[in-house]
């Protein structure tokens, strides 16, 4: 028998295993990002859903339109509260999970040391204690709103988990929200709606370097009574370590420096026959932007229609069948800073003797570092902020009265009435229950009134008028009470049929309640009167443009000392002569209002160097500008005067404009630079993915036109109007609105940015009872 051949033996080819590799290697990041992309479609609500809901009392149908705005048919007011915690939730979560935790000072607990200073900030005014303070004083009825709200947003997170949005895919499942949590976003609106603490920070700190005069120059005066003396400041190192360790808007987040516009016309003014109203809160840009627009309908012909914000179940501005409102900053002076002179280690002096500080400690998570420690101390006057520097105290603490940390803020009692008024005189009870922020309420009722009342605690002060620090140890400058709500200076029914409000003085010059020594300049509210004048009758769309107006009465004001000065030579002559009959249009296609606004800002910072003032320490402000047109500001224009000074700012603005926008000025377009660039607050850091997600666009007007345009140091669009709305009381769907952004905080929605063209344009979205649903929620018992 034959021997039979050895079998053959297969050796694989070094290629097969290279090819194996080679699809290994690309195989598992593809599907990492299936997986991705997987877990991001899940957190995109469906089209077509329905939820059940612990405590309704009757099913909630919910239709989304084209811009995924709701409506709400609900047969109660508790489960409209209920239904817009859900869609909060289902919407903004992270949006309300961050300003959650910037009321709480969490920040840094996922953000890590570049939030500290913050959070060490309002862990010292201890935001969180006084909300859950205030959640127990509040009456029955606000209580049970807020907690039904609260329960429809924990109702989402149960259901969705770490679903609920894309960024808890890596935080993890949110935590419970509640009712105490709505409160804070109210508390950090009453803390950065008036700034003043800082001002008088500043402006003790500049007192050791400037003369008196040249000082209150810096804050133009309105004659206002009653400053106080300078004497016994603390050394303006101490000062400056102070303004150091606390939060600064512009660089820190999310501080929401504040304007506004509202104003208002009774039917004789109106072509539709009923009152109308507008309102554009201003506050810093962010996406998504800070409102949420929504419709809810009630029975009996009941609705409200308007913004919300996430965190908070009623409507902020807007309107309901009977009653329309707005708000704007007063800016009344509600922060005071108090020297205490110390009484030992852990005490302080009073009038009756020393006292014991009140203390506490707060530990603070810091990502990817270890726990910081703070001692907190509070005296009669409130906490002592200058324990934030870390330089000794020396013999004296800084402490520092806000009326917003006062027990017993109503604020939310006082939204809540608000939403349920139907006449003028309901709206002046619900605006006497809103203890902070201080606020303009512009309000106007179907029957035709127009009105604006004050909101908010101001103190009543025994001596001096809160422009600088003042001891604190003798009681003399003691707040002593409140202003009375009835002392406020309300207009009620004004014999023109108008009302109006952008941020202007309000405090009458002679006599009445005392409210604050500094005001900002009139020029909005001067050109909203203008705009007004121009038709004896208007309509909403008449309001809607004046919106958009992007007309600088303060470079109208300005531009004869820039022209007053002989023609320089070269590319500064050239820029000079563009803005020859310019008429201060800040429009994105023109030129004139990079040159203008590139010259104020040399103008000012010239002024301030040739007087005395240190670069870092103060920027020139618009009220100061003004002031170098008067003879009294002669004195900070040095040898030439002013008409020179204009002259070098001039050729000093050109020059630093021209490596960036070329060297031909008339193609230089302010749209260009005056941009908004709203990112994702954490998604931005991705490349590609934060470019791809980034809303941008030119925009018009600038810090002082009704369509404002707060500007960055490279004169990008980081301030404005987030928020235009136009009530028409004479029908039930008499509302429309835009928003900056879209309806939703998920970067990967489609209204993630499609609302952000109309606003960009003046366009508003009308909000009627009835509309096309894209998309469906039913909330069942």
């Amino acid at each position: 028998m034959a021997a039979m051949a050895p079998a053959h033996r297969h050796v694989p080819s070094p290629w097969r295993w290279l090819r194996r590799a080679v699809l290994l290697v690309l195989g598992i990041p593809i599907l990492l990002i299936t997986l991705l992309a997987g877990a991001i479609w899940m957190t995109l609500p469906g089209e077509e859903e329905a939820l059940r809901l612990a405590g309704l009392s009757a099913p909630v149908e919910i239709g989304f339109d084209a811009h995924g705005i709701p409506r709400i048919r609900a047969q109660s007011e508790r489960d409209a509260a209920m239904a817009m915690g859900v869609l909060h939730a289902r919407d903004r979560l992270f949006q309300m999970e961050m300003t959650r935790r910037g009321g709480a000072g969490r920040l840094s607990e996922i953000a890590g040391p570049s939030t500290l200073r913050m959070d060490r900030f309002v862990r010292t005014l201890g935001l969180r204690q006084r909300a859950e303070a205030d959640l127990a004083a509040l009456p029955a009825n606000a209580q049970d709103l807020l907690e039904a709200y609260a329960a429809g947003v924990n109702a989402w997170i149960r259901t969705r988990g770490r679903f609920a949005a894309p960024e808890f895919l890596a935080l993890g499942v949110p935590e419970p929200w509640h009712p105490s949590d709505s409160l804070l976003w109210g508390k950090v609106m009453g803390l950065w709606l008036s700034g003043n603490w800082r001002v008088e920070t500043e402006r003790a700190r500049l007192a050791a370097i400037l003369p008196a005069e040249r000082l209150w120059q810096l804050w133009p005066s309105d004659d206002s009574h009653g400053r106080a003396d300078l004497a016994a400041l603390p050394e303006p190192q101490r000062l400056a370590g102070l303004l150091a360790a606390t939060p600064r808007w512009g660089e820190d987040a999310p501080l929401p420096n504040s304007a506004s516009n509202a104003w208002a016309v009774a039917p004789s003014r109106s072509t539709t026959g009923g009152a109308l109203l507008a309102a554009d809160p201003h506050l810093a840009l962010q996406a998504p932007t800070l409102w949420y627009l929504a419709r809810i309908e009630l029975p009996g012909g009941r609705f409200l229609a308007g913004a919300t914000a996430p965190g908070v179940p009623m409507i902020v501005i807007g309107r309901n069948e009977r009653l329309a409102w707005g708000f704007t900053t007063t800016h009344s002076d509600t922060q005071d800073l108090f020297i205490e002179r110390l009484a030992g280690p852990d005490a302080y002096e009073t009038p009756e003797g020393p006292r014991p500080f009140t203390v506490r400690e707060e530990r603070i998570a810091v990502r990817g570092r270890a726990d910081v420690v703070l001692r907190v101390r509070e005296t009669r006057h409130g906490p002592v902020i200058s324990d934030l520097d870390d330089t000794p105290p020396g013999d004296r603490v800084m402490a520092v009265a806000m009326a917003n940390l006062a027990p017993g803020d109503s604020q939310a009692a006082g939204l809540l009435a608000l939403n349920r008024a139907g006449s003028i005189a309901e709206a002046r009870a619900a605006a006497a229950l809103i203890a902070s922020p201080a606020q303009n309420l512009m309000v106007a009722d179907a029957a035709g009134g127009i009105a604006m009342f004050l909101t908010g605690r101001t103190p009543l002060r025994a001596a001096g008028d809160g422009s600088v620090p003042v001891p604190g140890w003798d009681g003399v400058h003691d707040w002593i009470g409140w202003v009375p709500f009835d002392a406020m200076p309300h207009v009620v029914a004004p014999t023109s049929d108008v009302v109006a409000n952008a941020n202007n003085r309000v405090q009458p010059a002679q006599g009445g309640a005392f409210l604050g020594r500094d005001w900002f300049g009139d020029w909005r509210f001067r050109r909203i009167g203008e705009l007004l004048r121009q038709r004896q009758r208007h309509a909403p769309g008449d309001f809607a443009a004046m919106q958009a107006d992007a007309t600088s009465l303060m470079a109208r004001e300005m531009l004869p000392l820039l022209l007053a000065a002989p023609r320089p030579n070269g590319p500064a002559g050239a820029a000079r002569d563009l803005l020859i009959g310019w008429d201060g249009a800040m429009r994105p296609e023109l030129p004139q209002p990079l040159i203008f606004n590139a010259w104020t800002r040399e103008l000012g910072r010239m002024a301030l160097a040739q007087g005395g003032v240190p670069g870092e320490a103060w920027t020139a402000e618009p009220e100061f500008l003004r002031t170098l047109l008067s003879p009294e500001g002669a004195g900070w224009c040095g040898t030439g005067g002013c008409e020179a000074l204009s002259a070098r700012a001039l050729e000093a603005a050109v020059a630093g404009l021209t490596p960036r926008f070329g060297e031909d000025s008339a193609a230089w377009r302010w749209g260009e630079a005056h941009r908004i660039r709203l990112e994702h607050p954490l998604l931005r850091f991705v490349p590609l993915l934060g470019e791809w997600l980034r809303i941008e666009a030119p925009t018009p007007g600038d810090g002082q036109t009704i369509n404002r345009g707060g500007m960055g140091r490279d004169f990008s669009h980081i301030h404005g109007p987030g928020l235009r709305i136009v009530m028409d009381l004479a029908a039930p769907d008499g509302v429309a609105a835009a928003i900056a952004t879209g309806q939703s905080g998920n970067p990967f929605s489609r209204h993630w940015r499609d609302m952000m063209p109309g606003w960009a344009a003046g366009r508003l979205t009308p909000l009627p009872a009835q509309a096309p649903a894209m998309a469906r929620l039913r909330l069942e018992p």
